[in-house]
């Protein structure tokens, strides 16, 4: 039985031109993840979820920017991301993912 933890780790993939390049220059993926998770659970949830090898997890903390629009002012959430190294041989197919 999978912890349902392991589930909301993970909020889902982060889709960029620059994520796409990372992914096709070397075996890694982006995700968006939980502003509070470290990188051992980061790495737990995506071995036992996608049976897969890690082979290293680097996190990224993006801060808000303040955006104006027409007279209001705001500014968008900050949010943490994870570029996830596999090792050779694995690949994740996220239509598995849900």
């Amino acid at each position: 039985m999978i912890n349902k933890k392991l589930y909301t780790i993970l909020k889902g993939q982060y889709i960029s031109e620059k994520s796409t390049k990372i992914h096709e220059e070397s075996n890694s993926i982006v995700f968006n993840v939980l502003k509070n998770a470290n990188k051992q659970q980061i790495k737990h949830a995506i071995e036992t979820l996608f049976n897969v090898k890690v082979l290293s997890v680097n996190t990224i903390n993006v801060k808000a920017k303040k955006i104006k629009f027409k007279n209001n002012f705001g500014k968008t959430s900050s949010f943490k991301k994870a570029i996830i190294k596999l090792k050779k041989g694995y690949n994740i197919n996220l239509d598995d993912f849900k």
